[in-house]
């Protein structure tokens, strides 16, 4: 038997595909057209834009907002509590358009720009601006989303 637990007070958006052992909060709103992967932990009061994908095992706390057509891959973590444990709670901006690699962690209050890739394994402690690829402990802005893109389509026609 196959178990997930979505709140009764998420709201769903259509065409939404949540799979396996995935846990969806209270007052959680999930976008039209979003994938969520198996192991995921959305806890309550998040915000998923349209066409996110958010890949297994990612953890996203309470107050995190993440914009429309946002990569979240395996396993990254947000945080929503700067000097825990704590009552003051912050959430994770990641704005439309930017990809999170697989195990990033990014810290409470952090906001994620648009169209900003961030890499694997990266741990973000500060705002990252739009249009840039930050990489590394700290992570650092490395070259531009125009340069990652560059990339990717080279990689891509390598096959």
């Amino acid at each position: 038997m196959v178990t997930n637990f979505v709140s009764k007070k998420a709201k769903i958006g259509k065409n939404v595909k949540i799979w396996h052992f995935t846990y969806v909060g209270d007052n959680t709103v999930i976008g039209d057209n979003v994938k969520v992967g198996s192991l995921a932990h959305i806890d309550y009061d998040v915000r998923i834009g349209a066409n996110s994908m958010i890949e297994g095992m990612v953890y996203i706390p309470p107050k995190s907002r993440i914009g429309k057509n946002v990569f979240i891959g395996p396993a990254a973590t947000l945080t929503n509590d700067p000097y825990p444990p704590s009552q003051k709670l912050v959430g994770v901006t990641i704005k439309d358009g930017a990809i999170i690699g697989s195990r990033a962690v990014i810290k409470a209050g952090v906001t994620i720009g648009n169209n900003s890739v961030v890499g694997m394994g990266a741990v973000v402690t500060k705002d990252v601006s739009d249009n840039v690829v930050v990489i590394g402990v700290p992570a650092k802005i490395t070259y531009s989303r125009k340069e990652y893109d560059k990339k990717q389509k080279k990689w891509k026609c390598a096959f």
